[in-house]
């Protein structure tokens, strides 16, 4: 072909429309009129002489072509982004973009100290943070979307090779009480104890809420013999609840330090049992690596890491993607879908 038959905003437009379902939704995002959406996909349909969407339904749904074009149009788009923030980086730091991803505990919790610290020493670089799941998490990375990522559940095992993922911290997973209840005046309760709480939690598909399930059951604590009062879909509103006085739960250590500090909530040690997990620090080693995300790298993740944290660890299989940890036994266990 002397000239491509697509230009980089038809592109564009083409993954909007894939990502919204409907013209109309790809034209408000992209703040253009729908006529102009429409035009152009009927343009880019006569340059390439195929449809790209069957326009049968009440959703935009893509073609065979239309998918391999937007399969091939995301990794072009991906490498114009690449490109302009090499760019960016002749600046030396006086400009520049860093993309972070965390699942939704690190995002919420732990992410925006890391990136309060990095604006405070590089105010002039734009820092961006994108809370998913781990699987969508991993995906950005494998796909240049992202710098790098911290998150706490299991990554997909289609991009376990190529990916360099790193163990970073451990993150202890408390029992938290109100703090007028009666265990609370203890210093530490017994494992029979757990089975006259009322208790509040995640949603049972939850990777913290496997984990925990796994780890109790391995120090011989039964957890459907727990009775759940209700589950919520947050931490902030388990944390509200159990505040409340509705129950018990366990959350994150790194999402109670405020409330602890306060005094509204009681964190009570349960004897014999620490539960924790690992977090992981993903990149991609083939994707260019910014000033900014070296900078992130070398001056803000040692400051959080566990001790003896090195950086450079060699890439890890699958199977040692997540564990759990017991105060005197060390054992592994598989968490799956993230949180």
């Amino acid at each position: 072909m002397s000239d491509l038959p697509f230009t980089l905003d038809q592109l564009r437009i083409l993954k909007a429309i894939a990502a919204e379902g409907s013209f109309k939704r790809a034209a408000d995002s992209l703040y253009v009129s729908q006529p102009a959406v429409s035009l152009q996909v009927q343009n880019l349909e006569r340059q390439l002489d195929v449809p790209l969407f069957d326009r049968g339904g009440r959703r935009a749904q893509l073609t065979e072509a239309g998918h391999l074009l937007l399969s091939y149009g995301e990794k072009i788009l991906s490498l114009c982004q690449e490109t302009c923030r090499a760019i960016e980086d002749l600046q030396n730091l006086q400009g520049g973009t860093l993309i972070v991803g965390a699942s939704q505990t690190t995002g919420t919790y732990l992410l925006p100290r890391m990136i309060g610290m990095f604006r405070q020493k590089y105010p002039d670089v734009a820092v961006q943070l994108h809370v998913h799941s781990t699987r969508r998490t991993a995906w950005s990375v494998a796909n240049g979307q992202v710098d790098l990522a911290i998150i706490g559940g299991e990554i997909p095992g289609e991009l376990a090779e190529s990916l360099e993922i790193v163990p970073y911290a451990e993150d202890e997973l408390a029992l938290i009480l109100p703090t007028f209840h009666p265990f609370a005046k203890l210093d530490t309760i017994q494992k029979e104890d757990l089975y006259k709480l009322q208790f509040i939690a995640l949603d049972s598909q939850s990777t913290i809420r496997k984990v925990i399930d796994q780890v109790l059951a391995r120090c011989e604590i039964d957890t459907r013999r727990f009775k759940f009062e209700m589950e919520l879909n947050s931490i902030e509103a388990i944390k509200n609840a159990v505040q409340s006085g509705l129950g018990a739960a366990f959350v994150s250590t790194s999402a109670i330090a405020k409330e602890l500090q306060m005094g509204v909530l009681h964190c009570t040690p349960i004897e014999g049992v620490v539960v924790k997990r690992t977090l992981w620090l993903i990149v991609n080693p083939n994707r260019y690596r910014s000033k900014a995300a070296e900078a992130f790298s070398q001056e803000i993740l040692p400051q959080f890491a566990t001790p003896g944290w090195d950086g450079d660890t060699l890439k890890l299989s699958q199977k040692n993607l997540v564990v759990t940890t017991l105060d005197i036994d060390t054992a592994t266990a598989n968490s799956s879908d993230p949180n």
